[in-house]
């Protein structure tokens, strides 16, 4: 039998490795993308792939939540005669959390998983190899699209998801819950500050570079054929939303833990 010992050691320094290698192809990706050339081209494709191919998923999720998320604050504060603090509890849960958060999420799960997918077939039928001998730069042709295209659309995503899931919350807070249509904006606008908007876009662009990240190094260090792929698929999606809530944790608790 094994010392368990050496197998918590191995799988430590397992992780290690790992994280060394991403955290290089990442530093190498960034360093690709202010290096010419840049395939703007390409770019736009990813920007439309990514972004517009994700307003419906994103927009029902921020819907539905900004809906679920009214209507359970107003049960919640009306036990305290408090049910007005359901348009300011709303817009700041959306802003500040759950739009960048579920939205990101969401692309993640639609997006890691297609560019893992992609680049691990380019790499399993050894595309990837034939641009390398066309002396053309992977990483420059297949990564940078990538990550430029997800760190524009993924804030302006966010920011449909914000408006969507304000709009959700106040369409129930004003038809099903009986809240004053006017009273309702006016509280929301008072309670949304100019830092829960500016963090959510700084969370969108970061989510967006892991989304893009985790899809391509997985999808490019991909082995073993079709089941290669499909395991680099599952880890992008699941590294994906790893690092989305980890990064929102300490983006959170930097501009917002002084406020404690």
């Amino acid at each position: 039998m094994s010392n368990p010992l050496a197998i918590i050691g191995r799988v430590f320094l397992n992780s290690l490795a790992e994280i060394g290698r991403l955290s290089q192809f990442a530093a190498v990706a960034v360093i690709h993308i202010v290096r010419p050339p840049i395939y703007w081209r390409l770019a736009l494709q990813q920007m439309w792939l990514i972004g517009y191919n994700s307003l419906p998923v994103v927009g029902l999720t921020a819907l539905f939540t900004g809906a679920a998320l009214a209507q359970q604050i107003f049960v919640g504060g009306s036990r305290f005669n408090a049910e007005s603090v359901v348009p300011g509890v709303v817009v700041i849960a959306i802003v500040r959390e759950l739009g960048p958060v579920l939205g990101g999420l969401m692309v993640a799960g639609r997006v890691s998983s297609a560019m893992a997918a992609e680049l691990g077939t380019m790499r399993v039928t050894e595309q990837i190899d034939a641009l390398t001998t066309l002396s053309t730069d992977p990483i420059n042709y297949l990564v940078v699209p990538r990550l430029l295209a997800a760190v524009v659309t993924l804030p302006l995503l966010v920011l449909v998801a914000n408006i969507i899931g304000v709009l959700g919350g106040f369409v129930i807070g004003t038809e099903r819950l009986g809240l004053n249509a006017g009273s309702y904006l006016q509280v929301t606008i008072e309670f949304l500050e100019n830092a829960d908007v500016v963090s959510s876009m700084v969370k969108a662009a970061v989510f967006g570079f892991f989304i893009a990240l985790m899809g391509s190094y997985h999808g490019y260090n991909s082995r073993g054929g079709a089941q290669g792929v499909g395991k680099a698929t599952t880890n992008a999606v699941v590294s994906a939303f790893i690092l989305i809530l980890l990064a929102n944790l300490i983006i959170t608790v930097i501009v917002f833990g002084d406020q404690a």
